[in-house]
């Protein structure tokens, strides 16, 4: 029986048991050549929603999302799209003790210092390792891939980027609508001077708190974000990905924006789950799998809700209520907002909304550069969709109630406040517009256009950034502020459950997730609290992962294994010799028969180029098992006329002296040793008897 398993299957694994000390040698020595340079995660950033991780896992360089920390901008002043009489007019900030060297760099405006320049933004750590060693990034959502061309333009990243189609093409706009934002309002000048270190400890809060300003860019360009994206190639979900072999990488839908995904990272014995911005609320994505998240050595954890305390169907309903109050008396409602995500859900919602809150004459703006192709996008990606959307399609009907919006003409898009924006443009009105930093794009406009009333209310929904530091430059603010962050990930309680169900051996996390947040303290259900206890990271730190199984998978040829004839060395237990060429291409492992030796051909008088021969390989010893019982063998040794014989316990085995021979022989568990001078025969003799109680195989 065992002999046809031999035969037929193929694929063995190369692992031996304990018992067999040589095998086990050999296979651990091949094996531990490679553990240095596997299961390793470096953290590029300290933002734990906007991620960006390296993996070093089996022989290949992994790096999870490039996420880009945008709230280092909320140190500048905004970029007004028309001139605004109040910014051109900030003093410059002198120090105190009048020195005026950073008034050109630096403004003052409503009790805070800025910095009057393009905003910049704080990028991935890059110093930590060669970032051109990357093979694969693997990106889970468009908003994680924002710093994608200053890794692959700038670094000599010459591998693949990994996304499904949503995530490249919903990325892309937003990326699109960054560049036009930033473009459109040029500053002459640029401030540099104030980032020395020197410089920056004299400067009054928050400026000096700010830290890694060294690694803070000013904006790409469309060039390099065309570039960037050309390197992404297309996967769907539950799509198997081979990585030179080594590695199998697998996109899962996360639940929480079109298209975005959690990824499986395995090789054939170890496995790395990989979640990143999920969500378990029935929204407009497919929900979120999880079975296949079980089982996983590692789970590496990122991407959970900003705002924990706050339930976003609560949130969607003092957003209406709020949105109603405000147009009913007159004012205007601004809703600072990225070109996709939320904003589907909020129009979705406006739309249920609408009729029975007396808001048919009022009307709807979304202004984006990419707000027309962000409304098709969500239109024409049904597939990605949840099943409710889905189903839509083949009635048909589009998936989301924003179409009929726009076709009665409630809601109205436009790529920016000028041209046709200005003619059509009516109040009161509710305007959908970014950036929700605040600190550029058409929403500049709107703040200094509204800001002194108090009948227009702002309200915001992006739980990306403080509202209250969004707000500082335009202080005095008369119009009133709504904050109603709207944010499915997954909180505390739901993560926990999901450990509970999917019990990783391992999970890795930020550390701001294992403790509870700083203004509340006290709330420990803030915070993971799982069993083994949690793995935390930070920036610029790298992380040992810890990985139980130590195998690797071998495939067996038809014709090597025909050959193999195995011996029962127990019952139920049979182990055969293996005598083959390890061949390894590709982190593919085969073994190969031996070649055979052709014979040597007759000498020719004619010069013939010198051919390399292949080594010669001999037979293998036979292997042993078995242990030698002391009394047998002494009796054995006394049936050949070995009579004289003392015995010492050891705590490996025994040592046996023949006095009249001047001989040892030492037993231990796995090896025997015959000492003897002079005498070949009687060494020979005493081997074959030791033979006997032996198993050969």
């Amino acid at each position: 029986m065992v002999y046809e398993e031999f035969k037929l299957k193929t694929s063995i694994l190369f692992a031996v048991q304990n018992k067999k000390k040589i095998q086990k040698e050999y296979y651990n020595q091949s094996y531990n050549r490679q553990t240095p340079n596997w299961k390793k995660q470096y953290c590029l950033s300290g933002h734990p929603t906007l991620p960006c991780n390296v993996l070093k896992f089996k022989s290949t360089t992994v790096m999870l999302d490039c996420g880009l920390d945008m709230t280092s901008a909320l140190n500048f002043l905004p970029l007004p799209l028309v001139h605004s009489p109040r910014l051109a007019k900030l003093p410059g900030w002198v120090s105190k003790d009048g020195n005026t060297f950073l008034e050109k760099e630096l403004k003052e405006c409503a009790g805070r210092v800025f910095v009057d320049s393009l905003p910049e933004f704080c990028l991935p750590e890059r110093e930590l390792l060669d970032l051109s060693t990357i093979d694969v990034i693997l990106i889970s959502n468009y908003h994680c891939m924002m710093a994608l061309p200053y890794i692959t333009e700038h670094t000599g990243f010459t591998g693949t980027v990994y996304a499904t189609e949503p995530t490249l093409q919903i990325g892309r706009l937003l990326m699109e609508e960054l560049v036009n934002f930033i473009e459109r309002v040029p500053k002459a000048q640029s401030a540099t001077c104030w980032k020395n270190k020197d410089i920056q400890r004299l400067l009054p809060a928050p400026l000096k708190d700010t830290v890694e300003v060294s690694t803070w860019k000013s904006c790409y360009t469309m060039q390099e974000v065309n570039s960037a994206l050309s390197k992404v190639q297309l996967v769907g979900y539950s799509q198997k990905i081979e990585l030179f072999g080594a590695v199998q990488i697998t996109p899962l839908s996360s639940g929480y924006s079109l298209g975005s995904s959690n990824w499986i990272i395995q090789s054939h014995y170890e496995k790395v789950s990989y979640v990143s911005g999920s969500s378990l609320l029935t929204t407009h994505p497919q929900p979120m799998d999880q079975s296949s998240l079980k089982n996983s050595d590692v789970l590496i954890l990122t991407g959970l809700t900003q705002i924990p305390t706050a339930n976003p169907d609560g949130m969607l309903g003092e957003f209406c209520s709020n949105l109603a109050m405000t147009v009913r008396t007159g004012g205007n409602v601004l809703v600072p907002c990225y070109s996709s995500g939320v904003i589907y859900d909020l129009l979705e919602c406006l739309y249920q909304f609408i009729d029975s809150a007396s808001l048919t004459t009022i009307p709807f703006y979304f202004i984006s550069p990419v707000a027309n192709s962000s409304l098709e996008f969500s239109q024409i990606f049904a597939e990605w969709l949840c099943h409710n959307k889905q189903s839509k399609v083949y009635l048909p009907e589009p998936p989301f109630p924003h179409a009929e919006l726009i076709q009665t003409n409630k809601l109205k898009h436009y790529p920016s406040v000028h041209g046709d924006f200005s003619n059509d443009f009516k109040q009161p009105c509710v305007v959908f517009t970014g950036h929700p930093s605040l600190r550029f794009g058409d929403v500049v406009h709107f703040m200094e256009l509204w800001g002194k009333s108090s009948l227009n209310t702002i309200i915001f929904t992006e739980p990306d950034f403080s509202y209250l530091e969004a707000l500082a430059p335009y202080q005095p603010l008369a119009m009133k502020c709504v904050y109603c962050p709207i944010d499915t990930r997954l909180n505390f309680i739901q993560v926990s459950k999901l450990l509970k169900e999917v019990q990783p051996l391992h999970v890795v996390c930020p550390e701001q997730y294992v403790r509870p947040p700083p203004a509340q303290s006290h709330r420990s259900d803030l915070m993971l609290d799982c069993q083994p206890p949690t793995m935390p990271y930070r920036r610029c730190s790298v992380l040992s992962l810890p990985f139980r199984r130590r195998y690797e998978r071998i495939e067996l040829l038809p014709e090597l294994a025909d050959s193999l004839v195995p011996s029962e060395i127990k019952p139920g237990i049979s182990v055969a010799t293996v005598t083959a060429v390890l061949h390894s291409k590709d982190n593919k492992h085969v073994l190969r028969p031996t070649l055979k030796l052709a014979l040597a051909p007759p000498p020719s008088k004619k010069r013939k180029r010198v051919l390399e021969e292949p080594p010669e390989h001999r037979a293998p010893k036979p292997l042993l098992s078995g242990a030698v019982p002391i009394e047998q063998f002494l009796a054995t040794l006394q049936k050949h006329g070995i009579t004289e014989v003392k015995v010492e316990d050891t705590p490996d085995g025994h040592i046996l002296h023949l006095q009249d021979e001047d001989t040892l022989i030492q037993l231990e568990e796995d090896s025997t040793h015959i000492i003897c001078d002079n005498n070949e025969m009687l060494r020979a003799t005493l081997r074959d008897l030791v033979l006997r109680f032996l198993q050969k195989f």
